[in-house]
C-alpha cells in the first residue's frame, strides 16, 4: 500500500505516479493508494493517530504486507507506523536504497549501496529493540553491561569504517583511470538525466554498446564509459551515469560521489531530456540541482531532448538568441537527428582546443620536451637561431597545467591562448 502524505499542499499527479514506478522497479505488487492531507506532520506518525487508524482498516481490507511511505521518516516515525499498522513500514530513502541494492552489479556499485544501507541504518537501530534494559555478556564481543543496542551500533559503525576504506582504494583506482585518459588528451563527454530519460538508449547509439535498456526507474546503476570513433566527432569517450531521481537521498549521493566525479571531469555533458514528458521542466531543474551539488555546474552542457518520435516534435537543432546551440532534439529510439548531434559534439569540443604554431627560444626546451610529452607537436621546424617553431594541437586546459607546473610562463601561454 502506497501513502501519499500531502503536508501543507498536495502531491502532483506526477510525484505519485514516480512514488508508484519506484515501488514497482522494486519488484512490488500496488494494490492501494491512500493520500493524507495534513497542515504539518505530526512528530509521532506524520500523518496523525485517526489516518493511521483509518490507514490500518485500509491495509487489512486489501491484504498488503508492506507500507511505503511517499516521504523521508523519522526512526520513531518509522516504529510507530509499523507498530500501529502491524506490519513493516518502509520510506522513499529506504524503497531507493532497496532498488540501488537489487540493481548494483559492479563491485564498486555494490560497495557504495552497502555503505549507503549502512549509514541509513545507523540512524534506525532503534525500531528493532523495545526492550533496551537486556543485557548480555559475550567474551571478545561486548564489555560489561553492553546493551544490545549499543552493540549494534558499534557493528554498523564497524562496517562502515571498513566500506569506506575499499572505496578509498577503488576511488583512488578511478583518479589513476581519469588522468590516463587526461594525458591521452581524449574528450571525454558524460550523459545525464532524469531516470528513464533514454540515457542508455542514446549511449547504445552513439557507441555500439549493450547497456540493459527497460522502461523502468533506474534499469541501470553501474556507470559505464565507452569509445566513440566517428569521423564526424573524432575519438571520444562517452561516459553513462546513473539516471536522477527527485528527492535522491543524500546518503546516495555522498556515496556516489567518486561513480559522479565522472561527471564533474568531463570536457562536456550531454543532459537528455525525456520530451515526451509533461513534467520534464521540474526533472530537469532536479538535474541541475544533482550537477551543482557534485561540482559540474560549470562544465558546459547541452540539452539533448529526446523521444522526439512520441513527442511529434521535429528532429533539429535548436539556437538560443545569442547564435549558440540551445539543444538538439533527437530520437535514440529510431536514430533520428544522431548525424545532427555529432556535429555539435565535434563544434563544441573543438572549442576547447587550440591549433597554432608557436617559436619556442633556445631557452625554453623545457616546455618544448613537454609538448613532445603530451603528444601535442604535429611538426617541428627550426630557426637559423636554433628557436624551435612547433605546429601543435592540444586543450586548454593543457595549457593551464602547464602553467601550474611551471613549464610555462606568462608570455608564452599567453601565445598558446591568443585567438
Amino acid at each position: 500500500m502506497l501513502l501519499h502524505p500531502e503536508l501543507g499542499a498536495p502531491l502532483s499527479r506526477e510525484a505519485k505516479e514516480e512514488f508508484k514506478l519506484l515501488a514497482k522497479a522494486a519488484g512490488l505488487e500496488v494494490v492501494a493508494e491512500v493520500a493524507a492531507n495534513r497542515h504539518r506532520a505530526d512528530p509521532g506518525t506524520l500523518v496523525g493517530s485517526g489516518k493511521v487508524d483509518a490507514l490500518s482498516e485500509t491495509r487489512q481490507q486489501h491484504q498488503a504486507g508492506l507500507v511505503l511511505v511517499n516521504a523521508a521518516l523519522t526512526p520513531v516515525q518509522e516504529r510507530n507506523l509499523s507498530r500501529r499498522l502491524q506490519c513493516p513500514v518502509l520510506d522513499r530513502t529506504t524503497l531507493i536504497l532497496d532498488i540501488f541494492a537489487q540493481r548494483a552489479r559492479s563491485h564498486e556499485g555494490k560497495l557504495q549501496v552497502e555503505l549507503a544501507q549502512q549509514k541509513h541504518l545507523a540512524t534506525r537501530l532503534i525500531r528493532g529493540w523495545t526492550h533496551l534494559e537486556r543485557q548480555r555478556g559475550g567474551i571478545g564481543m561486548r564489555g560489561p553491561g553492553e546493551t544490545q543496542l549499543e552493540t549494534d551500533r558499534r557493528l554498523v559503525g564497524e562496517r562502515i569504517r571498513q566500506l569506506t576504506q575499499r572505496l578509498a582504494r577503488v576511488e583512488r583506482r578511478r583518479a589513476q583511470g581519469r588522468r590516463s585518459r587526461q594525458r591521452a588528451e581524449v574528450p571525454m563527454v558524460a550523459l545525464v538525466g532524469y531516470t528513464n530519460a533514454g540515457k542508455s538508449t542514446l549511449f547504445n547509439r552513439l557507441t555500439d554498446a549493450e547497456v540493459l535498456v527497460k522502461d523502468q526507474l533506474f534499469a541501470t546503476l553501474d556507470p559505464t564509459v565507452r569509445r566513440l570513433q566517428d569521423d564526424a566527432v573524432g575519438d571520444i569517450l562517452v561516459s553513462d551515469t546513473v539516471g536522477f531521481v527527485r528527492d535522491l537521498p543524500h546518503e546516495l549521493v555522498a556515496a556516489f560521489r567518486s561513480t559522479l566525479e565522472e561527471t564533474a571531469e568531463a570536457d562536456l555533458v550531454l543532459h537528455v531530456i525525456d520530451g515526451a514528458d509533461p513534467d520534464r521542466l521540474t526533472y530537469q531543474a532536479v538535474v541541475e540541482d544533482v550537477l551543482d551539488d557534485i561540482g559540474a555546474g560549470d562544465v558546459p552542457v547541452i540539452q539533448v531532448v529526446n523521444k522526439a518520435d512520441l513527442a511529434d516534435r521535429p528532429v533539429r537543432v535548436e539556437y538560443d538568441l545569442s547564435g549558440q546551440v540551445a539543444s538538439v532534439v533527437v530520437s535514440a529510439l529510431t536514430g533520428e537527428g544522431l548525424d545532427a548531434l555529432k556535429e555539435v559534439l565535434k563544434a563544441a569540443l573543438s572549442q576547447g582546443r587550440i591549433q597554432r604554431d608557436i617559436t619556442v627560444p633556445v631557452a625554453g626546451q623545457r616546455l618544448r620536451a613537454k609538448l613532445f610529452d603530451l603528444g601535442a607537436v604535429k611538426a617541428e621546424r627550426f630557426q637559423p637561431d636554433g628557436a624551435s617553431v612547433l605546429s601543435i594541437e592540444l586543450d586548454k586546459r593543457d595549457v593551464q597545467r602547464l602553467q601550474r607546473l611551471g613549464g610555462l610562463d606568462g608570455q608564452m601561454a599567453e601565445q598558446l591562448l591568443l585567438n
